[in-house]
């Protein structure tokens, strides 16, 4: 008997795609099996896969070591995109060969800047008001 689709499966399938693609995504780059330029001189780490639902569409987060270069990178990861694709479908088992779009993982510029904010000093002399009261 087949269990029913339900929402929570769904999801907890999309989120073991998405680490899968991201996996082999990692790999592919680490040993530096795409031959570009560009890609051959930067480490650059995928921090995570979406997938969507129907696991067709991959958005591709990334983010080159140190954040170095980063508009070269995505373009050459841009231009890369039918190799990666067709690596993608030849090692992740799925129905459909997922179309990956590559963007910049902006997460760690924000927490960044929040710890900035955090330490700022108007936000410090706040703070530490707050735990004396």
């Amino acid at each position: 008997m087949k269990h029913a689709e339900t929402t929570e499966n769904r999801s907890v399938r999309l989120l073991k795609v998405g680490e899968q693609v991201r996996h082999v995504l990692s790999e592919i780059l680490q040993r530096g099996d795409v031959h570009d330029d560009v890609l051959a001189k930067h480490m650059v780490s995928v921090t995570e896969v979406r997938m969507s639902p129907d696991l067709r569409h991959a958005t591709v987060f990334v983010k080159p070591l140190l954040g170095k270069d980063e508009d070269a990178v995505i373009k050459a990861l841009r231009t890369n995109t039918a190799y990666l694709q067709r690596e993608v479908a030849h090692r992740v088992k799925m129905k459909y060969a997922a179309k990956l779009k590559f963007i910049a993982d902006e997460s760690f510029d924000e927490g960044t800047h929040i710890d900035q904010l955090l330490r700022a000093p108007k936000v410090a002399q706040d703070l530490a008001r707050d735990s004396e009261d």
